[in-house]
């Protein structure tokens, strides 16, 4: 009797999922690895860089619901282009979405405009909606140079049906942060995951089924800063110049008056 009222309610989850989900579920009997979801942020100054998501379904999966699929796309790019992204359709089933920003707040205000929009289709119970992420991106100027403290947390709980008996995933997550100077990465938090790192770009593999913490803190130059100092230096250069090498107006007047 176990089994069986194990397997309604089993049912009754899989009922309130939606298509994109399900058909992940369905074409696992055919692929492994068959969804490919890369979330990076490329910071290259501190007034300058870029959000990227980059998804990539197997071609397979189109068999279930393609129509579905290009209609999830295709709204992926509208959230895209209401906050200056652009948009790269690589095929069918492959996507490449890049959001530019000028700072961390503007960073964290876009991630939560991309990701966190709800549908009224999205709040009706279903699976993908108890998916949630947040991203907060702090920075200190310090003139030359600010400092920079980021912390992503991704809960995945939801999707642990998507997690076979060894842990392999369906479906292959990854968040990648990448700085001119390097990235130090925190562990202070019980789901805090270990990154792998390809010189300044450091890279999560993110689980399905449990909650997701990254936490870093990194160095970035403030090319404003650096600017107004280089200004400042010519100018004082000129002056040096002016009055201490060349001859001072007041003796080539009196050179002429003679």
């Amino acid at each position: 009797m176990k089994s069986v009222f194990f397997s309604i309610s089993k049912i009754r989850k899989i009922t309130k999922i939606k298509p994109i989900v399900l058909m992940v579920i369905l074409s696992s009997l055919l692929l492994s690895g068959c969804v490919k979801y890369d979330l990076g942020v490329n910071f290259n100054s501190t007034n300058n860089g870029e959000l990227i998501q980059h998804i990539q379904l197997s071609e397979k999966i189109t068999i279930f619901s393609g129509d579905y699929l290009s209609e999830w796309l295709k709204t992926l790019e509208n959230r895209a282009r209401t906050l200056a992204g652009s948009i790269e359709r690589v095929s069918a089933s492959e996507i490449i979405v890049k959001i530019p920003f000028t700072s961390a707040k503007e960073l964290q205000e876009k991630f939560t405009g991309f990701f966190n929009t709800r549908t009224s289709e999205d709040s009706d119970g279903s699976e993908l909606a108890n998916i949630t992420s947040t991203l907060v991106a702090e920075d200190r100027n310090f003139f030359l140079f600010s400092r920079n403290h980021l912390v992503y947390d991704l809960d995945l709980r939801s999707l642990a049906m998507l997690t076979t008996k060894d842990d392999s995933s369906l479906v292959n997550l990854d968040f990648s942060l990448q700085t001119p100077w390097g990235i130090k990465n925190i562990e202070n938090d019980e789901n805090a995951i270990q990154p792998e790192k390809h010189g300044n770009q450091l890279i999560w593999k993110l689980k399905a089924g449990d909650i997701n913490h990254v936490e870093v803190v990194f160095w970035l130059p403030n090319f404003l800063g650096i600017g107004t100092l280089l200004i400042i230096g010519f100018v004082w250069l000129g002056l040096y110049l002016r009055y201490t090498l060349l001859p001072s107006p007041s003796v080539q007047l009196t050179v002429k008056e003679l």
